[in-house]
């Protein structure tokens, strides 16, 4: 049977993560990583919700045995509300501008479903977060790719596409700016006050919506906290954050907030998706919170991410600061910094000698939705040690330098 004629289209369009087949290796004995984004196992609080899973089965099984609303627990919401009058000074926020997802993956599927068509314009950076671009690339839509500088997008480029889109008659079909607000996947950049603000500007005079996604927020190890755009304009900013970062990614909890109406359609949305998100890690994380601070908890996580990220910066610059043109970014927080080597080094052509040196990157290839810069990599400073960090680097050094021999380019 011809299996490929009864696909649909979207389904064509879908292509395996090439960050998940790549990583595929990552547990080979004496593989260095520094390509997957995912929290260190060891600051998960384990014993806490041991305790707790085993005081809601016991007295909430009710409740965490059953099916859940599609708009989530009721628990859960009221404690986010509660952090984000504590910590972010939001005090507007009520049940029905919140939808609990399965990940911040589900949140970015839910908003591209609901927001995106064929004909539709949104504005993505140049790179893009890899899930939100597989999320988004499904409706199809025409992108918009901004240049990601130090301090955020370009929002002159922006600008100015905007205003294409304007002459043209189209500015009503662009429908929203999608920014990683804090410490960017993959460019660990933040984007700063006066960018935040004008991107404000430009969608109350082009009338589009922010889709502001800020799942490292938290995890600031120096420099001062920026206002969120969806502080800024909570009419204009459905905000959308994740507790995989700060609690524990196993449990697969996301948060949507915005608009009373675009949270009842992003719900209808989820409710022909999967009905609901589990009522059993939905309460766990609840209790936890109204348990625990949150924020006091992670400290001793953000110290570690903190030590290691000085550790990279240190590393990256003992092993690859005199190559010709390389560049990197030096994030305040979050799990990521950018390398950008020099013109003619193909980082996805150079990871076979990578995986044979033992050492692992993502490629910077995967975040384009466009023609990518291909002498780029991401890489995560989170999970390993600060003696695998140092030796990872030597290792990558040698592959960088073997690679550039064999294609004839002076570094």
């Amino acid at each position: 049977m011809n299996f490929e004629s009864k696909l649909s289209e979207v389904s064509k369009r879908i292509k395996s993560s090439i960050i998940r087949e790549l990583l595929k290796v990552a547990n080979n004995p004496g593989m260095i990583s520094f390509g997957g984004g995912v929290p260190d196992p060891d600051t998960f609080p384990r014993n806490k919700l041991a305790e707790i899973s085993k005081e809601i089965l016991e007295n909430e099984h009710r409740f965490v045995l059953q099916y859940g609303t599609t708009e989530g627990d009721v628990e859960l919401k009221k404690g986010y509300i509660n952090l984000l009058k504590k910590y972010d000074g939001i005090d507007w926020v009520k049940d029905e501008n919140m939808v609990i997802t399965v990940g911040s993956q589900q949140a970015l599927y839910l908003v591209g479903m609901t927001l995106l068509d064929k004909n539709s314009y949104c504005g993505v950076s140049r790179p893009i977060y890899l899930g939100a671009a597989s999320a988004f690339s499904q409706r199809a839509p025409k992108f918009i790719n901004i240049p990601l500088t130090k301090d955020g997008l370009d929002l002159e480029y922006l600008e100015r596409e905007l205003e294409k889109l304007y002459e043209i008659g189209e500015i009503d079909k662009f429908k929203f700016v999608y920014a990683i607000s804090n410490f960017h996947n993959p460019g660990g950049v933040t984007m700063n006050l006066e960018k935040r603000k004008k991107l404000v500007e430009l969608a109350e005079k082009y009338d589009f919506l922010i889709v502001e996604d800020d799942p490292y927020g938290a995890l600031r190890f120096e420099g001062n906290k920026v206002p969120s755009i969806y502080s800024l304009a909570p009419n204009r900013t459905i905000l959308l954050n994740t507790f995989s970062k700060v609690l524990a990614p196993g449990l697969r909890l996301g948060v949507i907030i915005g608009d009373e109406f675009l949270i009842r359609k992003i719900t209808m949305t989820k409710q022909a998706a999967d009905l609901c998100s589990p009522s059993l890690t939905q309460r766990l994380a609840a209790r936890y919170i109204q348990r625990y601070d949150l924020y006091d908890e992670i400290a001793p996580t953000i110290k570690l991410y903190g030590e290691k990220k000085d550790t990279m910066m240190k590393a990256i610059e003992e092993n690859l600061g005199d190559i010709k043109d390389i560049d990197w970014t030096r994030p305040e927080g979050g799990l990521f910094t950018w390398i950008t080597l020099p013109k003619g080094i193909d980082t996805m052509e150079m990871f076979e000698m990578a995986k044979m040196e033992k050492v692992l990157y993502i490629p910077g290839e995967a975040f384009y939705v466009d023609e990518p810069d291909r002498n780029t990599m991401r890489i995560s400073f989170c999970l390993p040690s600060h003696e695998e960090i140092h030796e990872g680097m030597r290792r990558l050094r040698r592959v960088i330098d073997k690679y550039a021999k064999e294609k004839g380019i002076e570094i």
